[in-house]
């Protein structure tokens, strides 16, 4: 698919691109996971990350190719915007109520210090037998490392955080292990960032991370760009069948719900009232 269906910019601004580290709440989470980081690639150097050879991980691209738009269920305990959402949840009961309802996926946050999570949820949710995202601040090839070896299927790079030069590092490395990424953005330019560094799942967040406002604008306007050989998945603001059916007016293929579906009483209903809404095509 030619660039030129998604580059908003002349190839002089495009060449004059500058990148700086985040700022706001997105710099100081991806702060600190650069030292969680360097901490795991001590431990990685000591003791080895090696994945368990029983693991099977079912494809999350896979998964989301369906006639309806496909829900990614979050398990989130709180988060820098809401504060506490759920801080007594289990990961694995959360998973199987998930599952019960028609979830194609689940989301795992594993960011311990904002967002309550653990890895040890992607083990435990694994019971759930559906495609795991590991969603964290990922900024090195040791984290993917441990992502695969903890079992996920695939694992969050938010384009912001990372320089445009290390994106494509990243990109490689995961490729070299068998592990699907999905790229989040929220404007132009950086979509073709995640086209350039070979993204085939792309989300498209209304949350700006930085301020943490919501545009629920951004899906609109930026999913209809995304070629359709790649998987296109709104972010941030959905709840009800008529937020997933905006979705799919704009193309997405699929859906990812987080604190809606976290805070629930019913897990497994809420799953399912948001699980019906057909797809439609997007012309890019």
């Amino acid at each position: 698919m030619p660039n030129s269906k998604i580059i908003r910019t002349t190839p002089e601004t495009q060449a004059d691109f500058v990148w700086v580290p985040p700022s706001g709440i997105l710099g100081k989470l991806t702060a600190e996971a650069w030292e969680r980081s360097r901490a795991l690639e001590e431990k990685r150097l000591a003791e080895g990350l090696a994945p368990d050879q029983g693991l099977v991980r079912a494809s999350l691209a896979d998964a989301l190719r369906r006639d309806n738009v496909a829900v990614i269920a979050e398990i989130k305990r709180r988060s820098p915007s809401k504060g506490p959402i759920n801080p007594g949840l289990s990961a694995e009961n959360q998973a199987m109520l998930y599952a019960a309802g028609g979830a194609a996926a689940l989301s795992v946050l594993t960011e311990p210090t904002s967002f309550g999570g653990d890895n040890e949820d992607i083990a435990s949710s694994r019971k759930a037998e559906l495609p795991l995202l590991k969603k964290d601040f990922h900024v090195s090839e040791v984290q993917l490392v441990e992502a695969e070896a903890l079992g996920a299927s695939a694992a969050l790079l938010i384009v912001r955080a990372i320089d445009p030069e290390h994106l494509s590092d990243l990109a490689e490395a995961a490729r070299q292990i068998e592990l699907e990424l999905l790229f989040e953005v929220r404007d132009e330019r950086e979509l073709e960032r995640a086209l350039k560094a070979g993204a085939v799942m792309i989300g498209v967040n209304n949350r700006n991370l930085e301020t943490l406002v919501i545009d629920p604008e951004t899906v609109s306007r930026v999913v209809p760009l995304i070629p359709s050989s790649c998987i296109a998945i709104a972010e941030s603001g959905y709840s009800t069948p008529e937020d997933v059916m905006r979705a799919a007016e704009a193309g997405a293929d699929a859906v990812l719900v987080g604190s809606a579906l976290s805070a629930s009483a019913d897990p497994a209903a809420a799953v399912r009232q948001l699980a019906n809404i057909p797809r439609q095509s997007r012309r890019a």
